[in-house]
């Protein structure tokens, strides 16, 4: 099982290198089946999906729940999985630390750390020494993770291009492998990471209709996840289908 996940953290880093890829984030084990047999290269947890699952809202999971998610889906799967791993479910540095090589035991072949508690962003220095404790434990593993430096300013309603691209450049200096800003959907702001950043790759997280995979790929985005956009879609429909049950007593065409 060790080797298995050793290829898979190998072919997921390749997948950085070069291009775009698409990684769609599951948020249960048939989902997760679905994506791969659709042909994607690799899949990403996404917190908030699985917490809905859950009758939660996202960032309410516990650390014990998320291990026990992350190794349920990368058993699932014979792709590589990126982990949704908030801001490392520890209070200080040091319990992200001991965090971060809990979720490497899950099999995981990334993961990633962000900057904010609850709808603020972190101290500055303090997001930097969690970005380089999860480095160090990566490090301490041997293992071929690689670890996403997240920066939350745009996604939580505080938007900030200068101060968002200073949080990213820290936390590749840090030693993040992959930088990714979600909530940055102008394409000349996403250059302007992209150039800062430079050669490190840098995650786009699409919601809608636009951006494209393909605008993102022009401008030198190598990867584009979709957090909690799949598990929404599907619980919309739920909601539909449910309504349409208790007001008119029938269900729509199954597709």
């Amino acid at each position: 099982m060790a080797g298995q996940y050793a290829e898979r953290r190998v072919t997921f880093r390749a997948l950085h290198q070069s291009g775009c890829f698409v990684i769609p984030n599951p948020w249960d084990v048939g989902s997760a089946r679905r994506l791969e047999k659709l042909g994607f290269k690799a899949l990403a947890s996404t917190g908030a999906g699985y917490a809905w699952s859950l009758g939660r809202q996202d960032q309410q999971l516990t650390l014990e729940e998320a291990l026990a998610h992350l190794r349920t889906l990368c058993s699932a799967t014979a792709l590589p999985v990126n982990a949704d791993f908030e801001t490392g479910y520890a209070d200080n540095a040091d319990g992200v630390f001991t965090n971060v090589l809990k979720a490497i035991d899950t099999g995981v072949a990334g993961l990633s750390i962000e900057d904010r508690k609850d709808n603020d962003l972190l101290d500055f220095s303090e997001a930097v020494k969690r970005v380089r404790a999860a480095r160090s434990a990566i490090d301490q593993s041997g293992e071929n993770v690689l670890l996403v430096g997240r920066s939350e300013g745009h996604f939580i309603g505080k938007p900030d291009l200068t101060a968002t691209i200073a949080r990213l450049v820290a936390y590749s200096e840090a030693g993040a492998d992959c930088l990714y800003a979600p909530g940055i959907t102008d394409l000349s702001e996403i250059a302007s990471i992209v150039a800062a950043v430079q050669p490190k790759p840098v995650n786009v997280m699409i919601t809608g209709p636009s951006p494209t995979v393909s605008q993102l790929a022009a401008i030198g985005v190598r990867r584009v996840s979709i957090g909690a956009s799949l598990a929404a879609a599907a619980w919309r429909g739920f909601d539909v289908a449910a309504k349409m049950l208790f007001t008119e007593g029938r269900l729509p065409p199954r597709g």
